[in-house]
């Protein structure tokens, strides 16, 4: 009987890793074709951005990997107010060039959205487009389920591709707000409580009706 590869909870060492890998993940969705058109430049503009959240979220949160590497998770402890990446703005502005504009908009579009209670925040599923993507997205999901529900705080996700809306039903996840834009790329927020038993559960949230990118602004808010 096959066994999902087990997930660790990875150390700063392994953030060039994750960094590729959520590089790999985003560049060919259309949310990374509107933050950087630039196809030749996407990858390396990607890789700039995520940098800083991955590195943000180790010190403010945990990344998981499979232990193969084939796919990751990024989160973020959202139990208490958590700063800014330090030198944000002159970091995404070295990193992202002409482009780091999107990168802001799209921040303060995913910030505005957050709800107000404690929760832990799933700020990218990361596993590149291949022919085990399906599973392995789904191993280091569960895995990071097991360790991420230990802390007993219902779970927010920022989902840019249809991909994965599956894995997430299934996992308990619902709609909570979503981005969108008339050009292309969406962005639903999801919401999962803390305990199957209210999977109906609503979360209060700050101001945030079904927003236009293009009116606000890859990166966790």
């Amino acid at each position: 009987m096959h066994q999902s590869p087990p997930v660790k909870r990875a150390r700063w060492r392994d953030i060039d890793w994750i960094v590729d890998l959520v590089t790999a993940t985003v560049a060919p969705t259309a949310l990374g074709a509107w933050l950087v058109p630039d196809e030749r430049r996407r990858p390396a503009v990607l890789a700039g951005a995520a940098r800083i959240w991955v590195e943000h979220a180790l010190l403010f949160g945990d990344a998981f990997l499979l232990t193969d590497g084939a796919a990751a998770t990024v989160w973020f402890h959202r139990y208490r107010p958590i700063p800014p990446p330090s030198r944000y703005g002159e970091r995404i502005k070295d990193a992202c060039g002409g482009h780091a504009d999107r990168f802001r908009r799209l921040d303060r579009a995913l910030g505005a959205c957050h709800p107000q209670e404690p929760h832990n925040h799933l700020a990218i599923l990361a596993a590149p487009p291949d022919t085990e993507r399906a599973s392995q997205a789904a191993a280091v999901l569960a895995g990071s389920h097991r360790l991420m529900d230990t802390f007993g705080l219902p779970i927010y996700a920022d989902l840019y591709s249809d991909a994965d809306r599956w894995l997430y039903q299934r996992l308990g996840y619902r709609r909570h707000h979503q981005l969108v834009r008339p050009d292309g790329p969406r962005v639903d927020l999801l919401w999962r409580p803390a305990s199957p038993r209210r999977i109906n559960t609503t979360p209060s949230a700050g101001p945030c009706p079904d927003q236009q990118l293009s009116g606000h602004a890859m990166t966790p808010g």
